[in-house]
């Protein structure tokens, strides 16, 4: 049974329900999360407990959102359903990330 959390990155008090999702786990304001899940979406069964930074959106074939999250205790990444409360502006500068820093200097783009 979803539990009630607090964001350990913000401080926000987060309800168990999320619009959208069966396991909510990260917070909406500043899409944070926790390493707890281990194979599978709510099971509670991992053991580093570390914060997991949001890291990009992929966006699956179906055309729903999710977030990349990597852990800051171990490194692993791990894909997250977003929510219908999640922070609208933070999803979109995710998004458009790549955009806006590319891997890349951008005056090589004048030269093609």
């Amino acid at each position: 049974m979803p539990r009630p959390f607090r964001c350990r990155r913000c401080g926000l008090d987060i309800p168990a329900e999320a619009p959208g999702t069966a396991h909510r786990n990260h917070c909406p304001s500043c899409l944070w999360s926790r390493h707890l899940d281990d194979a599978t979406p709510g099971d509670r069964a991992a053991d580093c407990g570390a914060a997991m930074e949001p890291i990009a959106v992929s966006v699956r074939g179906d055309g729903e959102w999710v977030l990349v999250h990597r852990c800051s205790g171990c490194g692993e990444l791990d894909l997250n359903r977003i929510a219908g409360d999640d922070n609208p502006l933070l999803l979109t500068r995710l998004a458009v990330r790549p955009l806006a820093q590319p891997p890349f200097p951008l005056d090589l783009l004048a030269r093609l």
